[in-house]
Parts: C-alpha cells; structure tokens; sequence
C-alpha cells in the first residue's frame, strides 16, 4: 500500500511535470508575444548579420524576449539568419514571428525620378534598399560594364528610367543596375528603336535630346513640340542653344558650385565645354539630367511643325511661346525678359 502510495505521488507529480512543461511550451511558442500598436512592424536584416542584431530589433517589439531566444535556439535560427524586410504582425506568437523571419522576405518598392547624376541616383537608391550609395555609384559607373553594354560615364544614367520597381530590401548594388539594364532593354521594343532610327538617332541620343527637352518643359502636352523644335534644328545643322545646357556647363564649375542659376546670360554662352550648345553644333555627350518617361516619348514622337524657336511665355508659366523666325522668337523673347526683370530676376 505504501509503495502504491509512493507510485502515484511519482506519477502525479511526473503529470504535473509534464503539464508545467507542456505549458512552458506552450507559452514559449503559441502565446502572442507582440508589444506594439500597429497593425504591423518590420525588421530589415542586413546580409550576414548576427543574431544580436536581429534580436536588437525585435527587443523593442515583443513582450518576452527569452521565450523568443529559446524557442529561436530550438528552431536554430539563431545560426540560420536570413537577410531582408521581415513583418511582423500584431499578436503573432513566437512561432509565427520565426517563420516570417525567416522566410517571408518581403519587397519593397523603389522608385526614383529627377536625378540630375550617377551619384544623386546612388544616394536616392540607398535610401530604399541595403546596399549603400558609394557601392552603389562604383558599379553603375564601372567601365566594363558601361562598354559591354553601349555606355560610358556621360551616358551612363540614361540607363535608368524613371518608375517604381519591386525589390527585395537586401538587393546587391550588382543586381540593382543588372535589373536597370533589363528593364531598359525592354523598354527599347523595336518599334522604339526603328523610331529612334527614322529621326537619325541611337536609343542613347534619344535620351540625352530628352533629358534637354524635360529641362526645358516639364509640361507632357508640350514636350512634342519642343521636342520637334531640337530636332528641326538638327535636321539642318543649327546649333540647339538649349539654355539647360548652359546651367548644366556652369554647373560643372568651381564658382557656380551651390548657386542657382535662374537666368541665362551672355556670360553663360561663353563657357568652353561640350555641353555648351551655343558654340556646339550636335547633341551634347550625354544627359544634363534624368528625363522623364514623357519626354523620351516625346523625342519619339515629335509633333510636326516648322518652329525653329520657343521662348518662355510669361503669361503661361511653365508654357512657350513658338516662333518660325528669329524676328518673331526675339519679341517673344523681350516679353519674358522684361517679366523677369519686372519680378527681380537678374542671374
């Protein structure tokens, strides 16, 4: 009777121990363990990284961070990191957490425009995914990779077209610009490029006459018809004068580094480079910036006219007023002239 006694003491406290135990792994693995307010959290978990810096994220976002490393333990994840953009959602237990974390990497969306360079486009592209912008810069400017694929350093950004696009958060500087170059590809459809052929021009000078035709007008219902303008003149040998070329020259120098140049002036026309298209019959090098998607069509498909001229309409801003003749293009260009002086606009 005594050892009958002594058995089932055993077995309950054994089934008390189970109970506790089953409890215990219960708690560990199926509570909820969250501790934020959100619908959501994100972690973003840099390639190679170690668990401590894992955890350092999660810390501020669960409950019990040692129910959280035990079970991580158990599940050997915690030598099994998986680099990129985790979710984490509210009330998920441990389980749910670990399983995200470690499978479920998530894109994020990146979109860039307006990138006046290689460099600003590195810096803008670092912001929204891992890697950083020097890497970032090194790559998109390395010279077997811009020669393999028709590029150098001046035409270089015209490989990046403007749009959002899905990554993962982890995505290499390399797999960056290799996925720019694809997309690029497929933007240039044939059609495009017999296009680009009809108007005497490569895909490259396409973009670089678009990238003159954005910074002239950022308005998408008029850039045909700037467009048409730069390319009559093209088509008979007169030099673009595009004002954009000229800020983009000065620009390049030490005394008009951090200033902006609201007006073009003569001084401006007698800067010594390529990009000066007063002095340079042709297109410049390359891009002065990062043309949108309408501009580049607009180079595409120019309206058909016979202006050889447009200057600022002052009554219209951001619109031009167009001209056949230079007669016509002066008065027109007086008017706007005189509103800018009317409005203090001297450099």
């Amino acid at each position: 009777m005594y050892i009958k006694k002594i058995l089932w003491a055993v077995a309950l406290i054994g089934l008390i121990g189970c109970g506790a135990f089953a409890y215990y792994i219960y708690g560990t693995m199926f509570s909820p363990n969250t501790n934020f307010e959100n619908d959501e959290a994100y972690i973003y978990v840099p390639t190679n990284a170690s668990y401590a810096e894992v955890r350092s994220q999660l810390e501020p976002l669960l409950n019990d961070m040692d129910a959280f490393d035990a079970l991580a333990q158990q599940k050997k994840y915690t030598t099994n990191i998986k680099a990129g953009r985790f979710a984490i959602t509210k009330g998920m237990n441990n389980n749910e957490i670990i399983n995200s974390i470690r499978s479920k990497n998530l894109p994020v969306k990146i979109a860039f425009n307006n990138q006046h360079s290689i460099k600003d486009l590195a810096g803008r592209i670092s912001m929204q995914i891992e890697a950083d912008s020097l890497t970032l810069e090194k790559v998109m400017l390395d010279d077997t990779f811009l020669t393999k694929n028709g590029f150098n350093k001046a035409t270089a950004l015209g490989m990046y077209l403007p749009n959002s696009y899905e990554f993962f958060w982890n995505t290499s500087a390399e797999t960056f610009r290799d996925r720019m170059l694809v997309e690029y590809n497929r933007f240039w459809t044939e059609a495009r490029k017999a296009k680009a052929k009809a108007l005497n021009l490569t895909p490259n000078e396409v973009i670089t006459l678009a990238s003159i035709v954005h910074e002239e007008s950022k308005q998408a219902d008029e850039q045909p018809r700037v467009a048409g303008v730069y390319l009559n003149r093209l088509r008979i040998g007169m030099p673009l004068q595009a004002d954009p070329t000229l800020k983009f020259a000065a620009y390049q120098l030490p005394q008009y580094q951090n200033t902006i140049i609201r007006r073009v002036l003569n001084v401006h026309k007698d800067i010594s480079s390529p990009y000066n298209t007063y002095q340079n019959v042709g297109l410049p090098p390359g891009l002065i910036a990062m043309p949108d998607l309408s501009a580049i069509k607009a180079v595409l498909n120019p309206e058909t006219h016979n202006y050889l001229y447009f200057a600022a309409d002052a009554k219209r801003i951001g619109y031009h007023k167009f001209a056949k003749t230079l007669g016509q293009h002066n008065n027109n260009a007086r008017e706007y002239h005189r509103y800018l002086s009317s409005q203090g606009i001297n450099k």
